[in-house]
């Protein structure tokens, strides 16, 4: 019962990160459509970028980048540096 009670612990605390949500709702749909393909595959939205071309959602599994242009375009080989 103790492991199912701190795995559900687990997923509550991720699902009301206030960070997290705060973040995804400066997503366009059409990145929150693409990152949600992405997070099936361990991808977390990191951060956003804002330039004059529109925001670029960050996300990161691991050490691995990937990013997402505000019309929806993958990109899992972005050529950026994180620090």
């Amino acid at each position: 019962m103790l492991a199912v009670s701190s795995r559900e612990t687990l997923l509550e605390r991720r699902h009301h990160n206030p960070e997290q949500s705060a973040l995804w709702d400066k997503l366009s749909l059409a990145q929150k459509f693409a990152a949600s393909s992405l997070n099936q595959f361990g991808y977390d939205l990191a951060f956003i970028r804002g330039s004059n071309i529109g925001c670029t959602a960050i996300l990161m599994c691991n050490d691995t980048a990937a990013t997402i242009t505000s019309d929806g375009d993958i990109n899992t080989s972005p050529s950026i540096t994180i620090r």
